[in-house]
């Protein structure tokens, strides 16, 4: 069954000239907002990072990295990154960057598990940035300014974007909406947590749902998270779990929501102490990430990604990610997107 959300009528206002030098506009000026907004400079990023380290992401802990063996390295395996949450923070101890400022980059990376629709592409583009905090900012009020400050980013960028397009038209609402994932479940309880997704998403417009990875009341989690990056597990000030979460938006154009960036305070040692412990892995207390969080030697931080093409997708007013990015689709789906008026690059 095909995958694929084909919108009535639908044609891009943009042809494919305007199409790519929205692109460009798109990321130029959403980097210069986040990096001013963030006090964040750029980094160069590896592609892929050894095997055996604990550097490279689990994201939800179950998806297969990209590997290689290395012909000069005795056939050491390589691994293409999932994305950089671990890289950034050794980055940050390395460069020794300075309590309030970050690093950003521009990470590539293959998914080769990826259920390809809409949204979903094997090659994942996007902004990884992650920024020194004090161990006192460790809590919901921190994240949430930080989260709000990334949300004036992004609506800069549409503000600019739809004046440079006069064909295009403003969608995002002028602020962004906060709830817990055991808030978002005690208010839908018999959807699933996509399904509660769209609902508050179209509800508000912005969301931004906090609380990722760990149980909730039902014993289920709202997603799923690796235990070593994100702290999904400390209690904060407002009586949950977790100081990590999502940001969607709800999408017109597709009528549901799409996630666009996933970020929070990162795990101290206690934290992933106790998240290794709660998903069976303290065997990676070994690896070499874990081992210099352990010791005391990576400064506390807090960071994320936010996807390049799924951005300028929303804000060009595109049908699918393959409008603003080069990959490979099934050729049914590039079938399906020639008949609906959906030009895949």
């Amino acid at each position: 069954m095909s995958k694929l959300m084909k919108p009535e009528g639908y044609r891009s206002m943009l042809d494919l000239k305007q199409t790519e030098l929205g692109i460009k506009r798109v990321k130029d000026f959403f980097l210069s907002s986040l990096s001013t907004e963030l006090r964040l400079r750029r980094v160069t990023a590896p592609l892929f990072v050894l095997r055996g380290l604990g550097i490279n992401d689990d994201l939800n802990g179950v998806e297969r990295a990209v590997s290689f063996p290395i012909k000069d390295m005795n056939e050491a395996t390589a691994e293409v990154v999932h994305s950089l949450a671990k890289w950034k923070r050794v980055t940050l101890a390395d460069y020794k960057v300075e309590t309030g400022f970050g690093i950003v980059t521009d990470m590539n990376a293959i998914r080769a598990d990826e259920e390809l629709d809409n949204i979903h592409s094997l090659y994942v583009d996007q902004w990884d940035w992650e920024r020194v905090i004090r161990p006192e900012d460790r809590n919901i009020r921190f994240l949430k300014c930080i989260v709000n400050k990334i949300y004036s980013a992004i609506l800069r960028t549409e503000f600019f974007i739809c004046e440079t397009f006069p064909a295009l038209t403003h969608f995002l609402p002028e602020e962004i909406h906060f709830i817990h994932s055991e808030e978002l479940l005690q208010m839908y309880p018999d959807c699933t947590p996509k399904e509660r997704e769209d609902l508050i998403c179209q509800k508000y417009g912005a969301v931004f749902i906090m609380g990722i990875g760990g149980k909730l009341s039902d014993g289920t989690e709202h997603d799923l998270r690796a235990p070593d990056y994100d702290d999904w597990s400390t209690p904060n000030e407002d009586g949950y779990y977790g100081l990590n979460g999502d940001l969607l938006v709800w999408y017109p154009l597709l009528q549901r929501s799409i996630e666009l960036s996933s970020m929070g305070i990162r795990v101290d040692a206690e934290a992933m102490n106790r998240q290794l412990d709660l998903q069976g892995k303290g065997e990676r207390r070994q690896l070499y990430f874990h081992r210099r969080l352990l010791e005391g030697s990576l400064p506390p931080s807090i960071g994320g990604g936010i996807g390049q093409s799924r951005l300028c997708m929303i804000l060009l007013h595109k049908a699918h990610v393959g409008e603003t990015q080069s990959s490979i689709w099934p050729d049914a789906m590039r079938k399906e997107c020639r008949e609906n008026g959906i030009a895949l690059i």
